[in-house]
């Protein structure tokens, strides 16, 4: 990869080819009246109804505040509503309403169509070894790093702080 110029590296193609298929998406579902992080939403509730805001939030790797904010909206919308816990009052669960129910299977077409475009021209078996690579790089990626740097013991200075010692 000496010779590849910069726009055409592994990490910026990835980058760029995300990019676009959130862009295109986004054009899409818009006409919806969702975005692509209201469907991301949508997506993990269908799959764990009734979940709770910091669960999640674990789901979609995101801070709690940030989803807070997404069902707030959401809520606003008709597309979300928050049941208290039976259990535990603290805690609020999230279910979809009908509204939301009634567009998952457009939104699964629509996004069906959004990757049918971003494969055109592709045949079978090219379809197959980019899925393939591209689990492959996720694996890979998510295996704890042989070369990664040990973190540093915190010596004595920077446990105290600069300056702000005993002996400072």
């Amino acid at each position: 990869m000496t010779n590849t110029p910069p726009s055409n590296t592994l990490g910026a193609l990835l980058i760029d080819n995300a990019r676009l298929l959130r862009r295109r998406f986004d054009d899409r579902a818009r006409a919806m009246g969702l975005t692509r992080a209201q469907w991301n939403v949508l997506v993990h509730l269908a799959r764990s109804e009734g979940i709770n805001q910091a669960g999640l939030a674990d789901l979609m790797e995101v801070e709690p505040i940030t989803v807070g904010r997404q069902l707030d909206r959401m809520e606003e919308a008709g597309w979300i509503t928050r049941v208290p816990d039976p259990a535990d009052r603290r805690i609020r669960r999230v279910h979809m309403t009908d509204k939301a129910k009634g567009v998952l299977g457009h939104m699964r077409e629509l996004a069906q169509g959004v990757y049918a475009e971003a494969l055109k021209g592709f045949d079978d078996a090219a379809r197959e070894a980019l899925i393939e690579g591209l689990t492959r790089l996720r694996a890979n990626l998510s295996e704890p790093s042989s070369e990664a740097p040990e973190a540093e013991a915190p010596t004595p200075a920077r446990r105290r702080g600069r300056g702000h010692g005993p002996n400072q």
